[in-house]
């Protein structure tokens, strides 16, 4: 008799996830257009997905060593705006009530995707191919956004289009402290030692390897 697969992570947790995520996707499609799945806590979120049903442990590492960090950053970058202060203003967003309530709402996936991915580590193992393999996808998305994405509000037609994706082009609007191209290499280098390198040590560290 064949043996049945036991599976590592419980249902519910699959249906809950991908009932957010039936939400949150065609929302916010609708809202910002297909170009607003290039940021990288977007990514995370597909990969999530896709590591969740699939049970591999790759597809979430990915995701836990690309997007945990700056999820930290946004929620404190939120809480400060709570009380009139700013980080880098990643959320200002959030603030602006131009924003319907739902599509704000749904935001508040930063919060507890990082501590649902640190989990999900925990219990499928750590693959540390996540490393280059999310490297080579946030560069590239860095590179996609710098050449063919709007710059600024100033460069679309449509009030709510994505612009500046990833801070392809400075972090509170296009920056003019440097060439362009010096601040895409910046950006591109902050991928591997301030998001990546941190979070790999963290699971090598405390988690088993897949």
């Amino acid at each position: 008799m064949e043996r049945i697969r036991q599976t590592k992570l419980p249902l519910a947790l699959k249906v809950l996830f991908t009932a957010f995520m039936a939400a949150f996707a065609p929302s916010y499609w609708y809202l910002y257009g297909p170009t607003n799945f290039l940021y990288f806590c977007n990514v995370g979120l597909l990969l999530t997905l896709i590591g969740i049903w699939t049970e591999k442990p790759l597809p979430i590492s990915m995701a836990a060593v690309g997007v945990t960090l700056p999820s930290v950053v946004w929620i404190a970058d939120f809480s400060l705006q709570l009380f009139g202060s700013h980080l880098i203003g990643m959320t200002n967003y959030m603030f602006d009530e131009m924003n319907p309530l739902i599509i704000r709402s749904l935001a508040l996936f930063h919060f507890w995707l990082p501590l649902l991915l640190i989990w999900l580590v925990i219990r499928l193992g750590y693959d540390s191919r996540a490393v280059v393999a999310w490297i080579a996808t946030a560069w590239i998305l860095i590179i996609i956004c710098y050449l063919w994405m709007p710059t600024s509000a100033a460069d679309t037609t449509e009030p709510y289009t994505p612009y500046n994706i990833n801070y392809a082009y400075g972090l509170r609007g296009k920056q003019t402290t440097m060439p362009e191209i010096a601040w895409l290499i910046v950006v591109m280098l902050l991928q591997p030692i301030a998001a990546v390198a941190p979070m790999h040590w963290f699971f090598k560290r405390f988690a088993r390897p897949a």
